[in-house]
Order: C-alpha cells, then sequence, then structure tokens
C-alpha cells in the first residue's frame, strides 16, 4: 500500500505472470505526491524477452518525463507517453525487433484526474456504487463491437481478442487518448491489463472494487480472481482512493474526443505536415469576409466564396480524421499478441 504523509491518495499495485505464462510481460507503476499521483501499467508484447522489456522502460521514461516536466500536468503527460513511445522504439533493434507495449496512465493534479491510454490495457471508475469503463480498447475485436460485427460476448471469447489496433513503439509519433475529469471524495479508480478485464466478468469487477477492502487487499483479491479463473495471461491491477474533495487546478481540463486515438503532435496543437494547408483557407475566409465589408456591392460573390472556403476547410478536417482512423489496421499487423485477423477484414463478419 503506497501513501505519502499528507496525500488524499491512497493506491495499491500488484502484478503477477498467471498460471499458464512463464514470464510476466505487465509492468505497473504507482507514484503519489503532496499534491496527486501518477499510476500506470504497460502490457508489453514480443519474443524472448521483448514485452518484459518494453514494459518496463516504457514505465521508466514515463515516470522520468512526467514527474521532472515543468509545463501543465495535460501536456507533460502527452509528453510523457511520447517519450515512452520514443523509448520503447529506440530499444526495438536485433532480437527485440517487432517488441511494443500498451499503456494506460493517470495522472492525479488536486481535485483532477488526467487519463491517457494507448492500446488495451483500461480504466475503471467506481463512483457511487457505479461502475463506468473509462477507455475505450483499441484493438481490432474492440472495434467489431463498434460497428456492431460482434457483441461484447463474443468479443471475449474471439481468437483475435488480443491483437491491438494501437500500441507503444510502432511509429515515432505516438497515436493516444488523452482527457480530463473532476474527482470527488470517495472516488475509486482501477487500472489494469487485459489479463485482468478480458478473464474477470466486470459486474464481478464491480462486486470486488465495491467491497470497500484497502486498495492493497483489493488488488490482491482482483488478481487471485484472475488466476482462479484459469490465469491465461499476465494480469496487473492498480487501484487508487481518493479519500478527501480537493480543488480543481486553474488550468482547463482536455475534453474526451470521441474520435479515436489521435497523434500527440495534433493534441499538442501543431498539426505537423497539414498546418499550412488548413491556416491559408482559414486565411482565404478571412480575406473574403474583410472584403465583403469592404465592397459591398460585391458581397454576394465574396460570401460565396467564403463559403465555398469555409466547406473544403470542413471537409478536409473531416477527411484527414479518417485517414487517421483508417492508419490503425496496418499498425495492428505489425504490433500484434496472437495471429492476427486476416487481410480481407470482409472475412470476419
Amino acid at each position: 500500500m503506497r501513501r505519502s504523509a499528507t496525500s488524499p491518495l491512497l493506491s495499491g499495485l500488484l502484478t503477477d505472470k498467471g498460471r499458464q505464462r512463464s514470464v510476466n510481460q505487465d509492468a505497473g507503476l504507482a507514484v503519489e505526491s503532496l499534491s496527486g499521483g501518477l499510476y500506470a501499467v504497460a502490457d508489453g508484447m514480443g519474443g524472448h524477452a521483448a514485452g518484459e522489456l518494453a514494459a518496463n522502460l516504457a514505465l521508466d521514461a514515463l515516470g522520468n518525463t512526467f514527474l521532472k516536466g515543468r509545463k501543465r500536468p495535460p501536456e507533460r503527460l502527452a509528453e510523457a507517453v511520447q517519450a515512452a513511445n520514443l523509448e520503447v522504439m529506440h530499444h526495438a533493434v536485433g532480437e527485440y525487433v517487432g517488441m511494443g507495449t500498451t499503456l494506460v496512465a493517470l495522472a492525479i493534479d488536486k481535485g483532477a484526474a488526467l487519463l491517457a491510454h494507448v492500446g488495451d490495457s483500461r480504466a475503471y471508475l467506481l463512483r457511487g456504487g457505479e461502475l463506468t469503463r473509462l477507455t475505450e480498447d483499441h484493438s481490432w475485436v474492440a472495434e467489431q463491437v463498434r460497428l456492431g460485427h460482434l457483441t461484447e460476448a463474443e468479443a471475449r471469447e474471439h481468437q483475435w481478442r488480443s491483437v491491438v489496433s494501437n500500441a507503444l513503439g510502432g511509429e515515432e509519433r505516438v497515436r493516444l487518448e488523452l482527457y480530463g475529469f473532476a474527482l470527488k471524495q470517495g472516488d475509486r479508480l482501477m487500472l489494469c491489463s487485459d489479463g485482468l478485464s478480458g478473464v474477470v466478468e466486470e459486474h464481478d469487477l464491480k462486486a470486488m472494487l465495491g467491497w470497500g477492502l484497502p486498495p492493497a487487499i483489493t488488488v490482491q483479491r482482483l488478481v487471485d480472481a484472475a488466476n482462479s479463473l484459469g490465469g491465461p495471461d499476465n494480469v496487473t491491477a492498480v487501484v487508487v482512493d481518493v479519500d478527501c474533495q480537493q480543488p480543481l487546478p486553474s488550468y482547463s481540463l482536455p475534453p474526451r474526443q470521441n474520435d479515436g486515438p489521435i497523434y500527440v503532435d495534433v493534441l499538442l496543437g501543431s498539426r505537423k505536415g497539414s498546418s499550412p494547408l488548413v491556416y491559408a483557407a482559414l486565411a482565404l475566409v478571412y480575406f473574403a469576409l474583410m472584403g465583403a465589408l469592404l465592397f459591398q456591392e460585391e458581397r454576394t460573390f465574396i460570401l460565396s466564396v467564403s463559403a465555398a472556403a469555409l466547406i473544403g476547410v470542413l471537409l478536409w478536417m473531416k477527411w484527414h480524421s479518417q485517414r487517421r482512423l483508417q492508419q490503425a489496421l496496418p499498425q495492428a499487423l505489425r504490433l500484434k499478441k496472437t495471429a492476427g485477423p486476416p487481410k480481407d477484414q470482409q472475412d470476419l463478419n
């Protein structure tokens, strides 16, 4: 059990290799400070000891970058995830080629929580007796569920349930989801690898988290539950209790996005390689509107040009968003834990 002398947070962390694996390729992180804490779970993948190395490299880089950074926590967390990505990628040579890892990270700053994730490791919130999943899996089966091609029950048993569509170590610019929300006194948060969430049903997770046992005992119960069901995978759980209400920080919390993971530089506000096009189109809109004010007799024509330019910008942004999402499948085939889906996805439906 971890808790600093005056921290409003209490946490427990446990990782186990399970009943059917000889090596534990999961890793966990839990660090408290006077104003908050940093927690994370990584689930590595790759042959030999590559998965174990990837998970630990990622968490070391995440912790070092976030805890030593001086920017606002949202930017620090995004940059820490990118640092973890590059650390894994730079070590993926020789026998470690192709290694990668999932990551779910929770940064708590006073009364706010910031959540970032890549892959299929999950985060949950227990509040007022209700359990809410805070993350959407970046995986092939999760996408099939969202498309209505698989049910949740079918996805849990599918032979490609471990195929991730996004992971650290696959490309230089990480794609992630990051958002923030306000915490309340009594909140209980859990991070876990799919060795827990893919084995133990959510109603059982809700029951065990709701027993009110200390975090250190709760994580032991969670791991025991996964192992009692065969322990087919490594299993890791982090549980964090919010003991008292804290004020929100002065900065605004990033909202939750609904279009899946996005590149870190886009998240941080610098659209590399696409900014000139957007800015040029917006400049055209600006000058067209100014012209409409200065030249009343040509207002109809200029407003038409302005509307066309604005529509063009919106269409381009929609196309760019879809293009980012379509890039998930090639990465899924490169960063797979098990045999991946066939190239022709229609065969799966």
